[in-house]
């Protein structure tokens, strides 16, 4: 059979040229790349013999091999694993078929080439072999097949795929067919210093066969969650990191634990210290691997982690679980369950630590997985009461983050409730004019800018028996919470005057009638100081930030109508009281009334409902303020 020429995905294809064209300073990791998805491959096979064992039964030892060939300028890195089928070399090593990939590829762009740790972020470090080779040719035999295939390329945008004879028994073998400049992969001692410093953990044996064919085992070789922590360096902790979450960064937390008593198990979980490409991924799938004695299960296993503990990355290891266990009926496994329940509470017992005695590193977890955190006070409800101390929040009264029992601990005099405003962005969210009044009195408001804040909230509804009010409700009484700030009420005292001898009455009449259609109410706002119109919702209603969210999800088809409040203290709403006072046209009245409501519209980040509309009553009203009409 030829050899039949495809080309890369197109994703591929510009992740090549990037990889072509950047040098980098940190070039052995190809290395440890090619070595752990070689470990993968063996794991996966481990597994498959369980209950297919003709599949190991002539080559029951598993291992990685390199083959270093000075003289043909070759680096060769087999394994005895599953092997790939002629479909399956396709689709692994021709497309990046993992979410995130666009991103991936413009990051790495962004960093000018200058940032190897994105590689192994985004799940493809089998491309990281084009740093050091011109050419790549893997070789590989599926076990329990008969037929061997070699894929082949330069990294030039095309690949080529063809039956082999000289593929191996069982596994793969990749050729490199290395560079000018990286004859150093080539000496074994350098070789040995890599695989020990990236690899040490892989729990094969990593053999160099050096001239004359001695072998040489280059790692430890043993599972490294298995080693008591006394004998684990914090390097080597990093490095298995590496291994299993397929990054770059320095882990921001380590736990490993071993449990004992009803059910055994023992894990090692990492939280990075940077967000994981596919964190938001709608799969919310965490990065843990689960084990059963030893061996490798799945690193998909639903009831193990819950989704909003998804940054996790590590392993689970079981001594309770059948071996031949399967793949479908672990999320209905009682020991799963035990083993998730008590996974969760130890994660969470961690991070109440660091909040508590590292509370500046805790701000660097927040800004990464709070928004995911926050998922489980919706989803969670048992879990409601150790995940409130953790969570935190933006605030109009202090700089950076804060806590909810440190809100409660500043709240005013006969304040009952905890405020708060949700949107889209915190600082927006800060210059709200629902806030304006909160903030003229000194009263804390909570800035929540995540899209799963509408949704906890209402699943939670209070802490400490303080209930949560959203400041864009229309029920709240602010004269409950105390007077102005004494140097505003100064200033604006002859505008106070002003305002009792302003008909306000007879505008906002004048603006119900104009507005009948369009809104549920027009009514003098307590809440404003600088804007001069604001729009709040009827306790009946959704909050608008919430049926927003809907609406754009298709979860909702129809939008409830608004309060709109006026500022009965700005110049602009008392100039227009006396307009009407004065006997004003309705036209003039209408037309302010419609810009008002789009100006409130706006402020709220909702389009203006008729852009031409909008534009001929702004000229008309540009118009009059000039003396053109």
């Amino acid at each position: 059979m030829a050899a039949e020429t495809l080309a890369f995905q197109a994703e591929v294809s510009k992740l090549l040229d990037i990889v072509a064209r950047s040098l980098y300073s940190e070039r052995e990791i190809f290395l440890r790349e090619l070595i752990s998805n070689a470990s993968d491959a063996c794991d996966k096979l481990r597994y498959e013999a369980i209950t297919r064992p003709e599949l190991t039964a002539e080559d029951a030892e598993f291992r990685i091999v390199l083959r270093p060939d000075a003289k043909a300028k070759v680096l060769e890195i087999s394994d005895n694993g599953i092997g790939m089928s002629r479909d399956e070399l396709v689709e692994n090593l021709g497309t990046i078929a993992r979410s995130g990939t666009a991103a991936f590829v413009d990051r790495l762009a962004d960093e000018g080439g200058e940032s190897p740790s994105l590689i192994g972020q985004f799940g493809v470090g089998f491309y990281s072999a084009f740093m050091v080779a011109d050419e790549v040719r893997v070789t590989s035999r599926r076990a329990g097949e008969m037929q061997g295939w070699c894929w082949a390329s330069d990294g030039q945008g095309a690949f080529t795929v063809e039956e082999a004879e000289d593929a191996p028994a069982r596994g793969t073998t990749i050729r490199l067919k290395l560079r000018k400049d990286a004859k150093e992969f080539l000496e074994p001692e350098r070789l040995a210093a890599i695989v020990r410093r990236y690899s040490d953990h892989v729990a094969l044996p990593v053999v160099l066969i050096e001239d004359g064919g001695a072998e040489r085992v280059l790692n430890t070789a043993s599972a490294l969650w298995t080693r008591p922590k006394s004998e684990i360096t914090e390097e080597q902790y990093t490095e298995f990191y590496h291994h299993v979450g397929h990054g770059f960064d320095t882990p921001w937390l380590v736990m490993h634990n071993k449990a004992e008593g009803r059910i055994e198990y023992t894990s090692l979980l990492f939280v990075p210290s940077a967000r994981p490409f596919n964190l938001f991924d709608p799969a919310r799938r965490a990065g843990v691997k689960l084990y059963v004695r030893r061996i490798f299960i799945t690193d998909d296993c639903e009831g193990l982690v819950p989704g909003w503990l998804r940054f996790l990355q590590g392993v689970v290891d079981s001594e309770d679980l059948p071996l031949n266990i399967s793949r479908e009926t672990l999320q209905d496994n009682p020991v799963i369950a035990r083993i998730g329940k008590a996974l969760v509470k130890r994660v969470l017992a961690e991070l109440k630590k660091k909040a508590e005695k590292a509370p500046e590193d805790y701000v660097v977890f927040w800004d990464n997985f709070g928004g995911v955190l926050k998922e489980g006070l919706y989803e969670a409800g048992d879990q409601r009461e150790s995940l409130l101390p953790l969570v935190r929040f933006r605030s109009t009264e202090v700089e950076g983050q804060t806590s909810l029992a440190d809100y409660v601990s500043r709240m005013k005099e006969g304040q009952d409730a905890i405020f708060y405003i949700t949107g889209e962005d915190a600082e927006a969210l800060a210059r709200s004019p629902q806030v304006e009044g909160f903030r003229a009195r000194g009263v804390e408001v909570l800035l929540m800018a995540d899209p799963i804040d509408d949704f906890w909230i209402q699943a939670v509804g209070a802490f400490e028996d303080k209930p949560f009010r959203s400041v864009t409700r229309g029920d709240i009484d602010l004269s409950a919470l105390g007077a102005k700030a004494e140097g505003k009420d100064a200033a604006k005292e002859d505008e106070a005057k002003t305002t009792e001898d302003a008909p306000i009455d007879g505008l906002i009449a004048a603006f119900r009638l104009a507005l009948a259609d369009t809104v549920k109410d027009v009514r003098r706002s307590e809440r404003l100081t600088d804007s001069s119109v604001c729009l709040v919702a009827d306790d009946s209603d959704f909050d608008m930030h919430l049926e927003r969210m809907l609406k754009q999800h298709k979860q909702l088809d129809t939008t409830s109508k608004r309060i709109l409040e006026v500022n009965p203290d700005h110049a602009l709403i008392r100039a227009l009281a006396g307009k009407v006072a004065e006997g004003a046209s309705a036209d003039l009245v209408a037309d302010a009334a419609e810009l008002l409501l789009d100006q409130a519209r706006l402020a709220e980040g909702e389009p203006v409902r008729d852009v031409t509309a909008f534009g001929r009553r702004l000229a008309k009203v540009m118009e009059r303020g000039l003396g053109a009409a």
